[in-house]
């Protein structure tokens, strides 16, 4: 009987280990769970870009659509996404949390669109209008006299030599 008794005590603290191994992976297996709930939980949206052309409505086929998520302090998160418009110029995508998220349309021959958006809604539609870059204006460059020129502003210098100029 002496023999048994030490069997006896390794097969109950072995029981008792597996019982607590058991309820440690069900407690595991439970918060990954509720893990997992919540982020199924978390509202997101469909989001569907339309990018056309100011001038005249027509679509711009292979602009990049950029989205970036914006914390609350208006600063752009690390991390994004980028889509490419098709030949109807549309790109969508579905799974945008909810919240500020900052969208910029780069596309060759067109000014850069920036803006940011607070997405709210399981469907939003977002029409991008696009411009040509303006003309710049260079020093270099040769430019017809002006037949009506803006009227000469006076240096602070001078501003000061006329009122000394003037009587009291």
């Amino acid at each position: 009987m002496t023999d048994t008794a030490p069997l006896l005590r390794i097969t109950v603290m072995n029981k008792r280990a597996l019982a607590i191994g058991a309820m440690l992976a069900m407690l595991a297996g439970m918060a990954l769970a509720q893990k997992d709930k919540k982020e199924e939980e978390e509202p997101t949206s469909w989001l569907n870009f339309i990018v056309i052309r100011d001038e005249s409505g027509k679509p711009v086929r292979n602009a990049a659509v950029i989205m970036h998520p914006v914390n609350p302090t208006g600063k752009q998160s690390r991390g994004g996404l980028e889509l490419k418009t098709s030949a109807e110029g549309k790109a969508d995508f579905d799974g945008i949390p909810y919240g500020m998220l900052r969208v910029q349309v780069l596309a060759q021959g067109f000014q850069t669109y920036g803006e940011d958006f607070d997405i709210e809604k399981p469907k939003v539609e977002i029409t991008v209008k696009l411009k040509r870059p303006q003309q710049q204006y260079s020093v270099y460059d040769d430019h017809p006299k002006d037949s009506n020129p803006p009227p000469k502003q006076d240096t602070p210098q001078e501003q000061k030599d006329q009122k000394d100029q003037k009587p009291n």
